[in-house]
């Protein structure tokens, strides 16, 4: 992935040390990664949302920010983050004007161990994760060498997905999806519930492969391998290999994000389409 000299973006505040606000706490453990992918924290939604923590709204929440703290800008791994979000907003503010729509840019957030959102308090073992109630993305960037070299899914794109994914999470909160499933909270069983958080975790990354499309319309800086490396990601963190991993046994009824075939489906369905319509799994088989 030919990134290197792009332009980045200002709206990355880096929490790290001396970087803002920041509650004790060490690196991502495998053990306490795999933990929370197996329950399905990674990847998706804040988990204290999953819980029931935020109530539902179907537009996003306008919240007041600080001026953020930049990374240094020495920092690679900082430097690619930014990168890669700066496309991110290109492309989704082209895709929101084109539908007669305006996009609200996020924040992306660097932290370790522990930082505090307007979701409760994010780990660093929870993985990278969307919280709606502050429209902020907060990524542990020692999680990527984790991606690695734990689970088997190397490369740029590969980080890039990740990142993909999260800002999905914030289309859709854009799009007033977010509240509508989150309304359903208490009025449907929790195996219903699971059921739902799939298919939002499926368009998630549907609609990281919009971007994806998009994005390589636009700048032509991917290289050959690069979709595999994403594909591989997805693959990686499907409910079905991370429980067969950890449990040695596979339980469908418990998916929260979808097995490693519908992830790859989904993701490979944006990206060949490049269109938002084509990533409704609300009403098609995922």
């Amino acid at each position: 992935m030919k990134w290197e000299g792009q332009e980045q973006s200002q709206n990355v505040e880096d929490r790290r040390e001396g970087g803002g606000p920041r509650i004790g706490g060490r690196g991502i453990g495998i053990g306490t990664v795999v933990v929370a992918l197996v329950a399905g924290w990674v990847f998706g939604i804040n988990p204290l949302t999953l819980l029931g923590v935020l109530s539902g709204g179907e537009t996003a929440p306008v919240v007041a920010q600080g001026p953020a703290r930049p990374p240094p800008a020495e920092d690679r791994a900082a430097a690619f983050a930014s990168t890669v979000l700066r496309d991110t907003e290109q492309v989704w503010a082209q895709v929101f004007q084109a539908a007669g729509s305006s996009y609200r840019d996020p924040r992306l957030v660097l932290f370790r161990g522990a930082t505090p959102t307007a979701c409760g308090t994010g780990q660093s073992a929870m993985g990278p994760f969307y919280c709606p109630g502050d429209a902020q993305v907060y990524i542990d960037l020692d999680f990527f060498d984790t991606l690695a070299r734990q689970m088997g899914a190397p490369g740029d794109f590969a980080q890039a997905y990740v990142i993909a994914h999260e800002i999905g999470h914030h289309v859709q909160n854009l799009m007033g999806i977010t509240g509508k499933v989150d309304a359903q909270r208490g009025r449907i069983s929790q195996s219903q519930m699971d059921a739902l958080s799939v298919r939002v975790e499926l368009q998630a990354d549907c609609l990281a492969g919009v971007w994806a499309h998009h994005s390589q319309k636009g700048k032509g800086w991917l290289e050959q391998g690069d979709v595999e490396e994403a594909m591989n990601a997805a693959a990686q963190i499907g409910d079905d290999k991370l429980q067969r991993q950890s449990q040695g046994t596979v339980r469908p009824e418990s998916f929260t994000h979808g097995s490693s075939q519908q992830r790859m489906s989904w993701f490979k369905r944006g990206l060949d389409s490049g269109s938002v319509a084509q990533c409704n799994t609300f009403d098609a088989r995922p």
